[in-house]
């Protein structure tokens, strides 16, 4: 697959999440966009394919908003951007903000991004290192490379850290075979 050769090794977040230090917790939430083109929305930001994207289709800030049904703990938002497909359409400047809802939102990190080609990671932590505990995510667009109006996203994951066992510590399973027996039902 050509698009998997885009990406750094070792930046994968398919990789952190086979070492099971963090889980992937995007299906847990409701998203919505500030807008789409038609065949370009939120399906196409969560489908796994790095070849297909969301294209805003309005005004920026172009919006992610990521809501979770209860407050959630949240280690870190992976991206997957591409400017040697995406030219003008490539975000250059994002927000994230988190809240309880849309109207406390307040912004944790801006990110400056030169020609982006591959996964960015961007951790969510709070002043003391610890991840964030949050209800809501919002990823805002707030300028693109070559001052373009609209702005492809291909992937958005989303991170929860793994938390101990309490019963004791087990070793961590590393294999898709035993990952799923590492919890007791």
């Amino acid at each position: 697959m050509a698009a998997a050769t885009k990406t750094p090794p070792g930046a994968d977040p398919k990789q952190l999440e086979r070492t099971g230090t963090v889980r992937e917790i995007g299906s847990q939430a409701v998203w919505s966009l500030s807008s789409c083109k038609p065949g370009f929305g939120v399906d196409q930001l969560r489908d796994d394919n790095l070849e297909t994207y969301w294209q805003s289709d309005g005004s920026q800030p172009h919006l992610v908003n990521i809501q979770f049904r209860r407050k959630t703990t949240v280690k870190m938002l992976c991206i997957y951007a591409d400017y040697k497909s995406d030219e003008s359409y490539t975000p250059s400047k994002i927000s994230v903000r988190v809240g309880n809802n849309f109207h406390n939102l307040q912004e944790i990190r801006q990110l400056e991004m030169v020609e982006p080609s591959g996964w960015i990671h961007i951790p969510l932590l709070d002043l003391v290192n610890n991840p964030i505990r949050t209800f809501m995510i919002q990823i805002a667009v707030l300028a693109n490379h070559q001052n373009g109006r609209d702005t492809h996203m291909r992937q958005i994951k989303v991170y929860t850290p793994v938390e101990e066992s309490s019963i004791g510590k087990f070793p961590r399973c590393t294999t898709v075979d035993f990952m799923m027996y590492r919890t007791i039902r």
